[in-house]
């Protein structure tokens, strides 16, 4: 009865953040409870174990009551934490993400349901009020568990939380692996990863190497391109030793906070919001100008581009959704008017932008074709300096642009797409979902772009009369891995 009462007193001065915690701690999935249920369930907790009383010790070390430690459970929390030191009573994983639960702040929250939107329904994660609630969906789906935590690290990454994400990476190094995946992470370590491999990978034949060693691994178990608790860990291990010996110095920098500046101009009004949406989710600093005239586009990139703070992080993007002809992007303008199409990446050269030169500057358009017409000369009203370099969106064998640095994705599909509702570009959502996806398994950006084509060619087989083309180009002198 004297526990029973304790257990009873315990639960009356929690408060109902604390009391949700509490049921988490307890090992339960649920996110509505009343002072009734928790009762009974720290009651078949506590009661019915001979640890019951150091469990309930713990739980209100982690919630930092020790207010009720002293007058309720009548210990202290050295005493408590005396026994912490050697033995545990919690699950660290839940501990771990309970403590994470507490440090995100609402509009971090915010970003990382965004960031799961492919992974959990729309209705979940409006519902979900907190990041336990989001855990306890993805533990439902057995997307995350105490032996699988990548996901969790991935998205503290993507929202730029770094100081949780290490408290993950020490999870992962402190959690046992089974015997079984011990010994398969042994095998391809010693096969595969061992240091007189390592040795060669600053040689010209270290660059061979580097390509054996990831065919070999995918080669002999299947859990380097599956998704499972191991094959994270070990691809992701593998991939950063064959890096620091060969690809490290052959990859951009892309690990500023914000990780650069991106100007993204809606001309047409439908897909702005889903790019601004993605790209603050890659930790980008946007900027977004919506319905501008086809003589406004080029001031707007120039006015964003002369601002220190788009152009000091690692990256630059741009994204532009205009009208247009092959030659030509008309912004909200008829056919009286028009940007050359050439004329935007000459925006980004060494000389037209100093402070971006040597950084990866990436450029997304989606162009909604309309009919040709003779544009005006347009060129009467260009600065002096403006040089093109011919580009004129077709693909062709040998037009690839002069500048350096630059990845070029230039996707056109009919204008009369927009004449029939409310219309969102099928380019630009494969874009932006391959973008978050990628950033999660640290992909490289062509491989990135070679998955929006094979969903744009789905795309065009299900609707022959709304097909999209993509062309892209780029002069990266680098690697870049998002």
């Amino acid at each position: 009865m004297d526990q029973l009462q304790t257990i009873n007193q315990v639960v009356e001065e929690l408060n109902s953040s604390e009391r949700t915690k509490l049921l988490y701690l307890c090992g339960s999935f649920e996110t509505e409870h009343s002072t009734e249920s928790l009762k009974e369930l720290l009651g078949h907790k506590v009661l019915h174990d001979d640890t019951g009383q150091l469990l309930l010790g713990e739980l209100m070390v982690r919630l930092r009551r020790f207010d009720i430690l002293r007058k309720v459970c009548k210990t202290t929390r050295d005493e408590v934490e005396r026994t912490l030191s050697s033995r545990h009573f919690v699950p660290k994983f839940r501990v771990l993400m309970a403590n994470i639960s507490e440090d995100l702040a609402s509009d971090d929250l915010n970003s990382l349901k965004f960031l799961l939107s492919q992974v959990l329904p729309r209705e979940k994660l409006e519902k979900s009020k907190s990041f336990l609630d989001v855990v306890i969906e993805l533990e439902k789906l057995d997307k995350v568990s105490s032996h699988s935590v990548d996901l969790v690290e991935e998205c503290l990454v993507g929202i730029g939380r770094l100081d949780l994400t290490r408290k993950v990476s020490a999870y992962k190094k402190s959690a046992p692996l089974q015997g079984q995946e011990r010994q398969l992470q042994m095998y391809i370590w010693q096969q595969y990863i061992n240091p007189s491999i390592i040795s060669y990978f600053t040689s010209p034949l270290g660059h061979f190497l580097h390509h054996f060693a990831l065919i070999s691994c995918r080669k002999h178990t299947n859990l380097f391109i599956q998704r499972s608790e191991l094959s994270g860990e070990i691809y992701t291990g593998c991939q950063c030793f064959i890096c620091l010996g060969w690809n490290q110095l052959e990859s951009y920098r892309f690990t500023s906070n914000p990780r650069g500046g991106c100007l993204i101009i809606d001309c047409v009004g439908n897909d702005g919001d889903l790019l601004e949406q993605t790209f603050k989710a890659l930790q980008f600093r946007v900027v977004v100008h919506k319905w501008l005239g086809g003589d406004q586009i080029l001031p707007a990139i120039k006015e964003t581009i002369r601002q220190r703070q788009y152009t000091e992080g690692d990256a630059f993007v741009c994204c532009i959704i205009s009208r247009g002809t092959s030659n030509h992007l008309l912004g909200t303008d008829s056919c009286i008017t028009g940007l050359p199409v050439d004329s935007v990446s000459q925006q980004f050269t060494a000389k037209g932008c100093p402070a971006l030169a040597g950084k990866p500057k990436l450029l997304f358009i989606q162009r909604y074709n309309v009919a040709e017409c003779q544009p005006h000369n347009w060129r009467e009203h260009q600065d002096e300096d403006l040089e093109t370099d011919g580009f004129n969106g077709h693909t062709t064998v040998d037009s690839i642009p002069e500048n350096a640095d630059v990845f070029w994705s230039h996707c056109w599909t009919d204008e009369h797409q927009l004449e029939e509702g409310p219309h969102f570009s099928a380019y630009l959502k494969a874009l932006t979902d391959a973008l978050l996806k990628g950033q999660r398994r640290n992909k490289h950006i062509t491989d990135l772009h070679t998955e929006v084509n094979g969903v744009i060619y789905e795309h065009n087989s299900r609707n022959p009369g709304a097909t999209y083309h993509i062309d892209l180009k780029h002069t990266l002198r680098k690697n870049l891995y998002l």
